[in-house]
């Protein structure tokens, strides 16, 4: 899935997507928790998913500052994120870490395009380089597992 999220002109607009989007992320973690069967995938999803909560509180202490909406839940497409992991988890462990990888590309992409934005204040931009550099981490962990199995 291709994400849109950072393209928004307005930067709250552009927050409260990434919000939506890590949202995304939880739910799509918990899928993929719920269906891996190797105990240490289980425990790396984990704390991949607890980065994701950690990205929904700080963001939504930055909206709140701002005294904005904090969006509560995934967008629409959750469904379809989570989707790609439940059905992943008809094969085995290896395709739901490729629909993690996937995933995790959308997240990639949508925190280096917020994070290369103009319009950050200080603040925000330090909260998106931790949220970048974990979505990077992410990546690479799955794709190391992957390319050693490929």
């Amino acid at each position: 899935m291709v994400t849109f999220v950072g393209q928004q002109d307005d930067i709250i607009d552009a927050v409260q997507s990434l919000v939506e989007l890590d949202y995304d992320a939880i739910q799509a973690y918990d899928a993929a928790i719920d269906l891996l069967e190797n105990e240490n995938y289980k425990h790396a999803m984990k704390g991949f998913k607890s980065d994701h909560e950690r990205h929904v509180r700080e963001l939504g202490e930055y909206l709140q500052h701002h005294h904005e909406k904090v969006p509560d839940t995934a967008d629409f497409k959750g469904c379809l994120t989570e989707g790609k992991i439940v059905i992943a988890g008809l094969l085995n462990d290896n395709a739901i870490l490729k629909a993690m990888q996937s995933n995790e590309e959308d997240t990639n992409t949508a925190y280096k395009r917020m994070y290369d934005r103009n319009d950050l204040t200080e603040n925000l931009r330090i909260i998106l380089k931790r949220g970048l550099d974990d979505e990077r981490r992410h990546y690479a962990w799955i794709k190391e597992i992957l390319d050693a199995h490929s």
